[in-house]
Parts: C-alpha cells; structure tokens; sequence
C-alpha cells in the first residue's frame, strides 16, 4: 500500500478555504491502490479526500504538500444518502457517460474517506445494471481493461 500524501495546488497551498464558510476548510489527499480483481487483473489507481476541518485546526497541524501521512483512504459505497441534504452529490457514476450505478433500481453511493484505523477497509457494491452500461460505451467488449472498467461480470471476448 502505498502512502496517503498531502496535495498543495500550483503554488504549494494545502488549506483549502470553504466557499460557504470562511471559519471551515480541507486538505487534499491522495495516494495509489493496487487492487487485483476477481479475474486476477493488477491495477494502479489514484484516489483522494479531503480532510475537513476548522481553519485553525488544519493549520495547527502543519500540513505541507508532499507531506506523507499515517492511515489510509477508503472507498465507501452504499444504498443509504452519505449527505440526507444533498444525496445527488455522492451519486456513483460509469464513468462520464452520467448514468448512475444501480442495485436493484437503487442509486450506489460512493464516497472516499481518509482514516487512521488500521481496521477501515473497502466497501463496495456491485451495480447491476450493466448492460444498461455496456450500451453506453457502445455495446463494444474489447479488452478485459476496458470491460472491467464497468462490469463485475467476466466477458467472453471475441
């Protein structure tokens, strides 16, 4: 696993202030997951989060870009709203095509989350509406990564 590193922007500023409150911020983190999926397919993905906070607080903790920190980010999915005043904003999507992942007609929720527990892990929930998906991409299966990318079931290439 790799380290969760702290993200400044082009100038090297980390404390992000809120929009809608100045007294609230966040720190972008990210690091790399391998994952191996359920055909034995290798992967390298980037993910991030954002640690909220009070202003005061993120800056008390001396965060710098490049930092490495303890912990991990985890992936979080669910049937259940993360956010009840405003579900729409953690809806998982395939991809850029807009359509949203489904489990029995139900949204999935996914949100990323930073945590120190060594307990934490993954969860996810497989969608199943993914001819739905396939359609979308054009209907056209032509590489396990490509295919992988939206469907949890094995393809049959051809």
């Amino acid at each position: 696993m790799s380290k969760v590193r702290v993200i400044g922007d082009e100038t090297g500023n980390v404390i992000n202030q809120s929009a809608t409150n100045p007294d609230y911020g966040y720190v972008r983190v990210e690091n790399v997951k391998t994952t191996i999926d359920d055909n034995g397919f290798l992967r390298k993905r980037s993910i991030s989060t954002l640690i909220q906070g009070h202003i005061e607080d993120l800056k008390s903790e001396g965060y710098f870009s490049g930092q490495e920190l303890s912990g991990k980010i985890v992936v979080l999915e669910s049937l259940t709203p993360f956010n009840k005043k405003n579900p729409e904003r953690d809806i998982k999507q395939a991809g850029n095509t807009g359509i949203v992942c489904t489990l029995g007609g139900e949204p999935i929720y996914r949100k990323t989350l930073y945590t120190l527990s060594s307990n934490a892990e993954d969860v996810f929930i497989k969608h199943d509406n993914v001819e739905q998906i396939r359609n979308a991409f054009g209907g056209v299966k032509t590489s396990a990564v490509n295919a992988e990318a939206f469907t949890a079931e094995p393809l049959a290439l051809s």
